[in-house]
C-alpha cells in the first residue's frame, strides 16, 4: 500500500554547528572590546553548545520539569528539589566553562579580559539552554559579596571558584565544587526589600563570626537546592544581609522550608520557590543595616548577565528564523528570498547585533573597573542595558516565531525552541528590577555630572558620521540638565540606549549594518520589525547574520 504522504518542504534541524564560529556579530564585538583575547576555549564551547547531544538535554530538562519532595515516606521533611539527569548534564557542562566563577580565580584574572571572556561563553551557553544559568548567574554575582565575611569567603571562595559540579546536599568541605542562590524579595515587597519582616537575632560568634537565627519567608528563592544563600532579614541595626549554609559546619542540615516551587511561565528547567525560614542559622556578612547597599552592588552583576541572556536569545531565535527561511519554499520561491521576508530577518539582524555589541560593551567595563571612566560608564550602561535588550526580547522572539509560522508556535515534545525561548524572554526583563526600576536608576545616575560625562565621552567616537545620531547625541546633555520628569524616564533611557547602541556599531560593524541602524531606530521611531527602508541592503545584513 502506498503512502499517503511524504514529508516535503520542511527544514532539517540546526544542530551540531559552532555557535561561535557562526556568530560574525559577536566575534567582531570581542575584536572590539578584548582585541588580544584568545578565543580557543569559546570555540570549544560553542561547539559542545551547538550539539544535537546537548540540545537534546536541553529539551529533556524544560520537558521534565523539576519536582518538590517536602518529606520522605515515613513522614520525615526532606525539603528537597529532584531534577532530570539532563539538568545535571548542563549544569556540568556550564561550571566546567567557569561561568560561575572563573573572573574570580587567580589564573582568570591574570589575563585582563576575566569579565568579557564569561560574557562570551555565558552568552554561547544561554542559546543552548538559559534556565540552568539561574544559579550560574547568582553565585557569580554574590562570589565577591562575600568577601565582606573574610572567614566565609576563606573557607568558601576555592570551591565557588571550582568548575567541578556536585549536586549533593552535603558540608560544603566535602565537595568540590559549590553554587550560591539569593533570597531578597518577600509576599509584602517584590523590589522594595526595604518593606522585609523576616527577622534576624543574635545568637552568639564562631569561626565565621555573628551567628543570627532567622525566621520569615521569601516569595521569591530560585535554586533551592544551592549549597549557600545570601538573604535580607531585619537586625537591630536595620536591614542586613546574611550567609545561609543549607547544611551547616557540623554536618547537620539548617531549616529551610520549601513550600512550593512555583508555576512560571518559562524558565523551566530552574526551580523558583518559596520558602520559609523557622530559627534557621545565619552569618552576618557585612555590618548590619547595610543590606540594601550590598543588594545592589549584587544586583549590578546579574543585571549584566540579564543583558547578556537576552541578547543570546535574540541571536538563537534569528539563527532558528534563518535557517527555516533558508529552506522553507513558498509561492515558487524560498522564504529567505521573499522581498518581505528579507526586511524581516535583516531587521532582526540588526536588533540582534546591537543588542550584542551594547551587552558585551558593559562586560568589558566590569573587566576596568579600577579606570574611573569605565567604573562611570558601567553605572550608565547597566540600567540601559537591561532596559532596552530586555524589553526588545519578546517581541523579537514573536517576530522570530512568525517567520516560521505554526511550526514555531508548536511544541511536540519540547522540541519548540522558539517557543521555549519566548516564554523565557520576559524573565530577564522582570528579574532584578523591571524596566521602570532600570529607568529611574538611569535617570539618578546622569543626574551626576561625572557620569553624564563619561557617557559623553563615550559617544564621541561616532560623531559626524551619521546625522541622525549626531541630533540625537546632541539633545542628550540638555534633557539630563533640565531635569527629566520620572514619568519620561522610559524614553530617555531607550534614546540613550539606542545612542551607545549606533556608537558601538559606527566602530565595530560594516556600513551596511551601522546605516541601516540610524535610519531605522534614530530617525523614525521602530514599532514593528520588518520596515526597513526599501533601499536597504538586506542581503549584507543577512548573510552577515547567518547560522551557518
Amino acid at each position: 500500500m502506498a503512502a499517503t504522504h511524504e514529508v516535503l518542504n520542511q527544514p532539517t534541524p540546526l544542530e551540531d554547528i559552532n555557535l561561535f564560529q557562526a556568530n560574525q556579530a559577536l566575534r567582531d564585538a570581542l575584536k572590539f572590546n578584548a582585541p588580544a583575547l584568545d578565543t580557543a576555549s569559546l570555540t570549544a564551547l560553542g561547539a559542545l553548545a551547538g550539539s544535537a547531544d546537548m540540545q537534546r538535554h536541553a529539551r529533556l530538562a524544560n520537558v521534565h520539569t523539576p519536582e518538590l519532595r517536602t518529606h520522605d515516606r515515613f513522614g520525615h521533611r526532606r525539603d528537597e528539589v529532584e531534577f532530570h539527569p539532563s539538568y545535571h548534564a548542563l549544569m556540568s557542562a556550564a561550571t566546567a566553562a567557569g561561568l560561575h566563577g572563573a573572573p574570580y580565580a587567580a589564573e582568570e584574572q591574570a589575563g585582563g579580559h576575566a569579565h568579557i571572556r564569561r560574557a562570551a561563553a555565558f552568552m554561547l551557553f544561554t542559546e543552548l539552554e538559559p534556565s540552568i544559568l539561574c544559579p550560574i548567574s547568582m553565585t557569580y554575582a554574590v562570589t565577591p559579596a562575600l568577601r565582606d565575611n573574610p572567614a566565609i569567603y576563606r573557607d568558601w571562595a576555592p570551591q565557588l571558584t571550582s568548575r567541578a559540579y556536585d549536586p549533593a546536599l552535603r558540608l560544603w568541605r566535602d565537595k568540590p565544587g559549590v553554587t550560591m542562590g539569593m533570597g531578597m524579595t518577600e509576599k509584602q515587597g517584590g523590589s522594595d526589600v526595604r518593606a522585609n519582616t523576616t527577622q534576624a537575632v543574635p545568637d552568639g560568634h564562631d569561626d565565621w563570626g555573628a551567628r543570627y537565627r532567622l525566621t520569615g519567608h521569601k516569595w521569591f528563592m530560585s535554586a533551592p537546592m544551592c549549597d549557600a544563600f545570601l538573604v535580607l532579614a531585619q537586625s537591630a541595626g536595620g536591614l542586613s544581609c546574611f550567609f545561609l549554609p543549607r547544611v551547616l559546619p557540623d554536618g547537620t542540615r539548617n531549616v529551610l522550608r520549601i513550600q512550593r516551587l512555583k508555576d512560571k511561565l518559562g524558565n523551566k528547567a530552574n526551580a523558583s520557590s518559596e520558602v520559609e525560614f523557622d530559627d534557621t542559622v545565619a552569618w552576618l556578612v557585612g555590618d548590619e543595616g547595610r543590606g540594601v547597599s550590598q543588594i545592589l552592588a549584587m544586583g549590578v552583576m546579574t543585571r549584566l548577565d540579564c543583558a547578556l541572556g537576552t541578547s543570546a536569545l535574540m541571536r538563537q531565535a534569528l539563527s532558528q528564523a534563518l535557517h527555516h527561511t533558508a529552506q522553507r519554499a513558498a509561492f515558487g520561491k524560498r522564504l529567505i528570498e521573499q522581498p518581505l521576508m528579507k526586511n524581516v530577518l535583516a531587521d532582526l539582524a540588526l536588533e540582534s547585533e546591537a543588542a550584542t555589541a551594547l551587552a558585551l560593551r558593559l562586560a568589558r567595563a566590569f573587566d576596568r573597573q579600577g579606570d574611573e571612566q569605565e567604573r562611570l560608564l558601567a553605572r550608565v550602561l547597566t540600567p540601559i542595558a537591561k532596559f532596552w535588550i530586555c524589553k526588545r526580547g519578546s517581541h523579537f522572539a514573536q517576530e522570530a516565531m512568525e517567520c516560521l509560522g505554526g511550526n514555531g508556535y508548536v511544541e511536540e515534545g519540547g522540541e519548540g525552541v522558539l517557543a521555549r525561548i519566548y516564554r523565557e524572554m520576559p524573565v530577564n526583563s522582570i528579574w532584578e528590577g523591571s524596566g521602570n526600576i532600570m529607568a529611574l536608576d538611569l535617570l539618578r545616575a546622569l543626574r551626576k555630572g561625572d557620569v553624564a560625562a563619561a557617557l559623553a565621552r563615550e559617544l564621541a567616537p561616532a560623531r559626524g558620521q551619521h546625522a541622525a545620531l549626531d541630533r540625537l547625541i546632541d539633545t542628550l546633555p540638555s534633557r539630563v540638565d533640565q531635569g527629566a520628569d520620572e514619568a519620561d524616564a522610559r524614553t530617555l533611557a531607550r534614546d540613550v540606549a539606542l545612542a551607545v547602541q549606533a556608537a558601538l556599531l559606527a566602530q565595530t560593524a560594516p556600513a551596511a549594518v551601522f546605516g541601516a541602524f540610524c535610519e531605522s531606530r534614530l530617525k523614525q521611531p521602530h514599532d514593528v520589525f520588518g520596515t526597513l527602508a526599501g533601499g536597504s541592503d538586506f542581503d549584507t545584513l543577512i548573510r552577515r547574520a547567518m547560522p551557518a
